[in-house]
């Protein structure tokens, strides 16, 4: 519910930096780092509303931060390792797997897909 209501509150009044800090510490709690760093981001833009908030939101950062990048990289191996059982599922039918192929960085930056 401190979710809901922040938000709310911030509608009708987008400098409301006391919602904004109620609002990254519930979603904190929730486990939703990315949106948390949003609106402590958001504080720091707002210079902490004179309120003292700008030493809090440094020390948010250095604590959630890492904490936002490992859940963007679990995440991201899952969903990756989904796609892979999605391919080999569809391959499977052909007697191919993904493994099959191999990607190439080319000097460009780009990739190419080889067959091996």
């Amino acid at each position: 519910g401190t979710v809901e209501d922040c938000s709310n509150a911030l509608e009708l009044d987008g400098g409301y930096v006391k919602a904004y800090v109620r609002r990254a510490k519930a979603f904190e709690a929730l486990e939703e780092y990315d949106q948390g760093l949003a609106d402590v981001k958001k504080v720091m833009e707002l210079g902490g509303g004179g309120t003292g908030n700008s030493g809090w939101a440094e020390a948010y950062v250095r604590r959630v931060g890492p904490l936002a990048e490992r859940r963007q990289e679990e995440m991201k191996e899952e969903m990756i390792g989904k796609l892979k059982e999605l391919g080999n599922s569809f391959l499977g039918n052909f007697g191919m797997s993904l493994d099959n192929f191999k990607a190439e960085q080319g000097p460009d930056g780009g990739y190419s897909i080889k067959f091996g």
